[in-house]
């Protein structure tokens, strides 16, 4: 695949709020999760004003009894409301676990951003003291605090913040040691940024989805071990806590096993809750590959207008016989002030029957643009603007799904390279038959049938042998026929071949090019055929749209375009055809007063690296 240059890797430090909050919200789980840590936290801040008995007031008389108007969970074995104390147990509970993950937070980040970034001297003492800090016991360290101190869950919260600081400095030095040496990082020292605001801007993002992750789970292991502190009796007794009811539960067990059902409950949930909210939240801010879900801002024109208004402005602009009409596309990576177009308001259609050649030196955007119609781009990239309409639908307004039912389908995909493309751990057979049965619903002996059928008609000449073989087993060019046939065995209506020929010989090349010209007939689909050589193109193109930096800068018939080009970046790309011999002249200049110095082609960044 063909990447474009100066792709950033980086994006906005900050998603749009309303997108978050839209992607937030179309999780289920996440969704759940923020109800359920909503409901505890706003019961633990307004326990005071709830009205409940003292969770610390003992009564014997009511030792041990079970749910009722005056105790609504019961009351424990010295008479004590259940409901009060797990309430007011939450108060120090969530407070506490909260307390040893910010030092842990606090200390873990920094230290793991200053030691990834810069490494030298601090990166050893800081990683010798991970290391010990992770090798001490953290319960007999807790337990000897409490001697020393005494039972103060406050003091023991925060030194086993200490102790929880490795989990956050090993997630984040590992980040940043990856992406360090990464190409934008390096721009932004050339430009004269500060290492503050490199690490604040660029490094920051790359380490947000793991130490969102990372909190969740050591607030839950702070809640379970505070918990077990408390059990054991290292808090101070008096105070209400899930603990000490987990213990006085656990006394009880056989006398009232209800007494230790709500402890643990409370501490399942919220535990379970802050795993699945954290989940959430970093899908919601990290998730922004797909179209579906790019914030409304970043769509800009492709969100403008209602999908019905979007293709009838592009129907304005292309034939209304057309099956493909791609109108002003534009292709971004990242949003906001580091979003980076790539693709730059690209305006074909494709004609039933019809083979469009989209042509252009490597980064001119053609494998972008052939992406964007498939619903396939990289990570990050998403149709910033423009319209594409396919047999009248609007494509850019699909969800994921409805985009995934189109492929293989209606629109088709061959790619460039033929064997890494094919799944070494199973049979050619098995890959063909697959898309047949799931796409088409047929039997498996259906589909072994036509299979087989379609492995005679690209020109292999056993097809049982290769149906049964392993990609390993088949050439380049045998390969790139079994793609070629699965890419057509569900009869597509738009067939995208993204440099078919570049992987093979010559003689294959010329082979695959008459087989996908007769495919074509027989079948009258379009095909629009991506590539660099314009060999290709003569072969087997109608049309031609010649890409130059993310924008189509001639399209006119193949005849034309091959003999007459109206742009001097057609010229050029026509004259690099021309391995040794002198540049010919064309039919309308006069051969005497031709230049025949070589011309030197543009060269992109990427190319050079």
């Amino acid at each position: 695949m063909t990447l474009p240059t100066e792709v950033p890797t980086a994006v906005e430090d900050v998603a749009p709020r309303s997108g978050v909050v839209r992607r937030f919200l179309r999780n289920p789980l996440g969704l759940a999760s923020a109800i359920i840590l909503a409901l505890i936290i706003i019961a633990a801040v307004l326990v005071p004003v709830l009205g409940l008995p003292d969770p610390n007031a003992v009564n014997l008389r009511d030792a041990m009894k079970p749910p009722s108007p005056q105790h609504l969970l019961g009351a424990d074995s010295s008479g004590r409301d259940i409901l009060s104390r797990l309430l007011w147990g939450s108060r120090i509970n969530l407070l506490g676990a909260a307390l040893a993950v910010v030092i842990a937070l606090i200390i873990g980040v920094s230290a793991g951003l200053i030691a990834g970034y810069y490494g030298g001297w601090f990166d050893s003492i800081s990683s010798w003291f991970n290391n010990f800090t992770m090798a001490l016991p953290g319960i007999v360290v807790l337990l000897a605090v409490r001697a020393v101190v005494g039972p103060s869950v406050w003091i023991a919260m925060a030194v086993f913040g200490v102790l929880l600081f490795p989990g956050f400095f090993r997630v984040v030095r590992g980040a940043v040691q990856t992406v360090r040496s990464e190409l934008y990082v390096d721009a932004a020292r050339v430009s004269g940024l500060s290492d503050f605001r490199i690490i604040g801007r660029h490094i920051l993002t790359v380490v947000r989805a793991p130490v969102i992750i990372q909190i969740a789970r050591l607030l839950s292991i702070a809640i379970a071990i505070q918990a077990g502190l408390e059990f054991l009796g290292v808090s101070d007794s008096s105070t209400a806590s899930w603990g000490s009811m987990l213990n006085d539960g656990f006394r009880k067990i056989t006398l009232n096993p209800i007494l230790i059902l709500w402890p643990a409950l409370a501490v399942g949930l919220v535990c379970m809750a802050l795993v699945l909210f954290a989940n959430a939240v970093r899908d919601a801010l990290e998730d922004r590959g797909k179209q579906g879900n790019i914030p409304r801002r970043a769509r800009k024109a492709t969100d403008a207008a209602h999908p019905q208004e979007q293709a009838t402005s592009a129907g304005a602009l292309q034939p209304e016989s057309a099956l493909l009409s791609v109108a002003g596309l534009k292709v971004a990576y990242g949003y906001g002030r580091t979003e980076k177009e790539v693709v730059h308001g690209v305006t074909f259609h494709v004609e039933q029957g019809e083979v469009l050649g989209l042509v252009g030196e490597s980064g001119s955007g053609k494998t972008q643009t052939a992406f964007s119609i498939l619903g396939l781009l990289p990570e990050g990239g998403h149709v910033s603007a423009g319209s594409i309409l396919f047999d009248g639908q609007e494509l850019t307004s699909l969800s994921e799904t409805q985009r995934a039912s189109l492929r293989g389908t209606d629109i088709a995909y061959i790619p460039q390279e033929p064997m890494s493309n094919l799944d070494p751990a199973f049979r050619i057979g098995y890959q063909l038959t697959i898309p047949l049965r799931k796409r088409l619903g047929i039997s498996k002996e259906e589909a072994t049938r036509r299979a087989l059928a379609l492995l005679a008609r690209v020109g292999i000449v056993d097809p049982e042998k290769v149906f049964k073989s392993y990609p390993h087993e088949i050439s380049g060019g045998m390969a790139q026929r079994v793609l070629i046939a699965g890419a057509v065995s569900c009869n597509p209506r738009l067939l995208i071949a993204d440099e078919p020929t570049t992987a093979l010989d010559v003689t294959v090349q010329a082979e695959v090019l008459d087989l996908l010209r007769d495919l074509q007939r027989e079948t009258g689909m379009a095909v629009i055929m991506v590539t660099h050589n314009f060999g290709v193109v003569a072969d087997i193109c109608d049309r031609v749209a010649v890409m130059q930096a993310g924008r189509i800068v001639e399209i006119d018939d193949v005849d034309r375009i091959l003999s007459q080009p109206s742009q001097d970046y057609t010229r050029r790309l026509l004259d690099s055809m021309l391995e040794d011999g002198p540049v010919r002249p064309y039919p309308f200049e006069d051969a005497s007063s031709t230049d025949n110095t070589p011309v030197e082609l543009p060269v992109s960044a990427e190319a050079k690296e």
